[in-house]
């Protein structure tokens, strides 16, 4: 497994990127870890974005060239996300000891057009991987350039549909979520869910490994509903449902769970003798602040790494970082490794999808054949102040 260490103590559990070594065949590298949090755009394609910007700048001196496409000129949001991004990787870069990297930043304008300008220039000026692009529409356009050269790409979307065939998704993906809190829920003696989830793209993919999950942990589902903008309805069917489940899912964020519960509430649901399932959206000031989530489980990574990079950052940059900058960080950090261990194949499927993993500010992470990922995530508790471990990320993943 490799591994991302901190960067200003001798601890394994604080900052600061040391040595690279080996741990069971796999390039060990160094890091922490955190909690999750998502653009409203979940990743997808970035509305109303400019054409790209013509900006191009590199940084390190390395002789390992890797392209890192961001959407730094687009609007809004996914604007101030990119920023946070290419700090965090020029961070790591320092704090990885001089790695012989240097990083070939491109503006890809938040568009798929763009997308493919900038990693078609990163690639002519020799760039052995591509770090992006972090919007879904954008990583097809880019991933047709990089396939026909032979050159991997570690993409920031959230929409697995685009990963495969060496496109890997370095992201937070709403399956591991689910598969981690229902698997605690299951080994704690859990056996009949109910799933109250919204009807859209995330929640399509939230209930398919719901349904995926129940069923190999030998469960059963004995109430499923999906609500748009009319929630008294599905709930009712899930309050009158509930006898019969011993857990309730939901997967929404902030106001919008607020809101659920509350319906769930008004249709008669005791939500106090069902064990309430989340996912990392639960991770919200909101949902801590909702008397009737309390108690309520959730899949987050470990929020001890976040919070020793943000101290960093913030030291650094004199800001707070958005919560994706983690990705970034932990993107160059692992290619920065791989390139001082590994040797000519460091970028290739064989290496990237090492069965042991790596380990980075979010906790460990390895790469499916398939491109998607899977996270080693905690088991949060929801509590006034803030989330409370009840079950700690993974050591490994047993590879």
């Amino acid at each position: 497994m490799a591994e991302l260490r901190d960067p200003n103590t001798k601890s394994m559990r604080t900052t600061r990127r040391t040595a690279v070594g080996l741990i069971l065949g796999a390039p060990l590298l160094a890091a922490c870890s955190g909690t999750q949090q998502t653009l409203s755009s979940q990743f997808g394609q970035q509305p109303n974005a400019p054409e790209a910007a013509p900006q191009s700048q590199s940084v390190g001196s390395g002789r390992v060239k890797v392209g890192l496409v961001l959407p730094l000129s687009a609007p809004g949001n996914a604007g101030v996300a990119a920023q946070s991004m290419k700090n965090a990787a020029e961070m790591a870069l320092a704090e990885f000891n001089n790695p012989d990297v240097q990083l070939l930043l491109k503006d890809d304008a938040g568009n798929p057009q763009g997308a493919q300008a900038a990693t078609q220039q990163a690639l002519d000026e020799g760039a052995e991987i591509i770090l992006g692009p972090l919007f879904a529409q954008s990583v097809p356009a880019a991933a047709q350039l990089t396939r026909a050269r032979g050159v991997s790409m570690i993409a920031f979307s959230t929409d697995s549909s685009v990963a495969g065939r060496g496109v890997y998704l370095l992201s937070f993906l709403p399956e591991s979520d689910v598969n981690r809190i229902i698997g605690y829920a299951s080994s704690v003696g859990k056996r009949s869910y109910a799933a109250l989830l919204p009807d859209n793209a995330y929640g399509g993919v939230v209930e398919a490994a719901f349904k995926q999950m129940v069923g190999t942990k030998g469960g059963r589902i004995a109430a499923f509903e999906k609500y748009g903008a009319d929630r008294a309805g599905p709930a009712r069917t899930i309050a009158q449902a509930l006898s019969g489940a011993d857990s309730l899912l939901l997967a929404d964020d902030g106001d919008a769970l607020a809101s659920v519960s509350d319906a769930l509430t008004a249709a008669g649901a005791d939500l106090r003798r069902v064990q309430l399932l989340g996912t990392g959206l639960w991770d919200n000031p909101r949902v801590f602040a909702t008397p009737a989530l309390q108690g309520g489980l959730y899949a987050a990574p470990d929020p001890s790494g976040f919070r020793s990079f943000s101290a960093r950052y913030r030291t650094r940059f004199g800001q707070e970082p958005v919560r994706t900058a983690t990705l970034a960080y932990d993107a160059v950090a692992l290619v920065a490794a791989l390139a001082r261990t590994q040797g000519p194949q460091r970028f290739s499927s064989a290496v990237l999808t090492s069965p042991s993993g790596f380990a980075g500010i979010d906790g460990l992470f390895r790469f499916r054949a398939d491109g998607s990922n899977e996270r080693g995530l905690a088991v949060m508790r929801v509590a006034t102040g803030g989330g409370q471990p009840v079950a700690g990320s993974p050591k490994s993943f047993g590879a």
